[in-house]
């Protein structure tokens, strides 16, 4: 609360460097001309004149757009002086990390809404940003900063949290799906996916499992919330049932779908909740006299928000990092990771094709057990070559690919794992 007026008092803009102008970027770039704390004051594209007709297809001015420096050169654009914020958008995992850690040396604010790069070696860069006394956080509109504050609201209210997560479209099956079958379960053609522009590999990993166990690895790590010992379960389950899930501390996702494909009713396909407990019979009394709904125990009950802006929601990220120094959810530990698996049965030579693609998907699994297991996190699974065969739906481990381990990307995520999984980030 407050961000506005403090952003009001402050007497000059907050003052940003976007990277990466996809969907995220646009729609937090739709917000600016409309929100008189901030400035954008430079953008890094692989494509700048792209980034420019983003800016224009969202509303932008010339003037506005004639006063922004866009650029192709990210290093160049965070070494710039005037930026007090990097908001790094690319979604793709190495060049997170690479831009984040430029940021956190140029003494800047990083807001991470590329959780994939976040998952990968979050707890490494939140450990980098804290010693050099710069805000590293998740983005909020994006789901998990969003999971963070409702599990910080319960307990900043004293109470204890049973289960935390979101809401998706599942069913078993959609693990298999690939980019050539996805429009299909989503019930488009393909055409329709052209005129929309949508990406199919990306919309794949929405599909398959992949980015929800990216979220809810970057949510546990946040919180310190538990990981289901093998993997998200997709329970079916609507919001006037969730007072009744039965977790014990850890995150979960919904499914909006019953096993049969039937539609659950009030399902929460684009929301977030926390599920929470009353500590004492008092608060469980006044849970009955002020209408709150529980389970029949009367002492668990749940807030949930039945959807979620992405970038429209971004400014909070940015005025929060800018005028408080405090993130909006940022990994605390190493509790969760997420752990390439085979999608179908995978042949030495093959390479693999990352995220969303048709030859793995990525399971959420403690991060205990994915140090135990050496499982190859789903961040460095593009490009990569199989050197075994590994069966349909048998975890992929760093010894079954051959991978080049001279890469900055490789080389920080295994000098992050060797803090072991818990390590305190501070």
């Amino acid at each position: 609360m407050n961000l506005h007026r403090l952003a009001m008092q402050r007497g000059r803009k907050v003052r940003v460097g976007l990277i990466g102008a996809g969907k995220f970027g646009s729609m937090f770039l739709a917000q600016v001309p409309s929100s008189p704390g901030i400035e954008v004051a430079a953008i890094a594209d692989l494509a700048p004149d792209r980034a420019r007709e983003a800016c224009r297809r969202v509303g932008w001015s010339e003037e506005r757009i004639a006063a922004t420096r866009f650029t192709d050169d990210a290093p160049a654009m965070l070494r710039a002086g005037d930026i007090e914020v990097v908001v790094e958008a690319t979604g793709h995992a190495p060049a997170g990390i690479a831009h984040a850690r430029r940021a956190i040396r140029e003494g800047k604010h990083i807001v991470m809404v590329n959780v994939e790069a976040d998952v990968l070696a979050g707890a490494a860069l939140a450990r980098e940003a804290s010693r050099a006394g710069v805000v590293y956080s998740l983005a909020y509109g994006d789901q998990p900063a969003l999971i963070c504050e409702l599990v910080d609201w319960a307990r900043a209210c004293g109470f204890r949290v049973l289960a935390a997560g979101k809401g998706t479209k599942y069913l078993p099956e959609y693990h298999a799906s690939t980019p050539a079958t996805v429009w299909g379960y989503y019930g488009l053609t393909e055409e329709q996916a052209r005129i929309g522009g949508m990406n199919p590999q990306m919309f794949n990993s929405f599909l398959d499992g992949t980015k929800s166990a990216i979220e809810m690895a970057a949510v546990a790590n946040a919180t310190g919330l538990a990981v289901p010992p093998d993997g998200l379960g997709f329970p079916p389950c609507g919001t006037h049932e969730l007072a009744e899930l039965r977790c014990s501390g850890q995150v979960e996702v919904l499914s909006s779908l019953h096993r049969d494909g039937t539609d659950v009713t009030n399902d929460l396909r684009w929301g977030v909740y926390v599920v929470f407990e009353a500590p004492s019979d008092y608060a469980a009394r006044c849970f009955k006299e002020y209408g709150v709904v529980t389970d029949t125990s009367g002492r668990v009950s749940a807030l949930y928000r039945p959807f979620h802006l992405i970038g429209l929601e971004l400014n909070i990220s940015i005025l929060s990092a800018a005028l408080r120094g405090e993130a909006t959810g940022a990994p605390t530990a190493f509790k969760g990771d997420v752990v390439t698996t085979a999608k179908r049965d995978l042949r030495a030579g093959e390479v693999l094709d990352g995220e969303g693609g048709s030859c793995v998907w990525g399971k959420l699994l403690p991060a205990r057990t994915s140090l135990k297991i050496g499982g190859l996190p789903i961040g460095l699974a593009n490009h990569v070559t199989v050197r075994r065969d590994v069966p349909l739906g048998t975890c992929v481990t760093w010894d079954d690919v051959r991978i080049d381990e001279a890469d900055d990307a490789y080389r920080y995520r295994r000098e992050m794992e060797t803090l072991g999984e818990g390590a305190d980030v501070g």
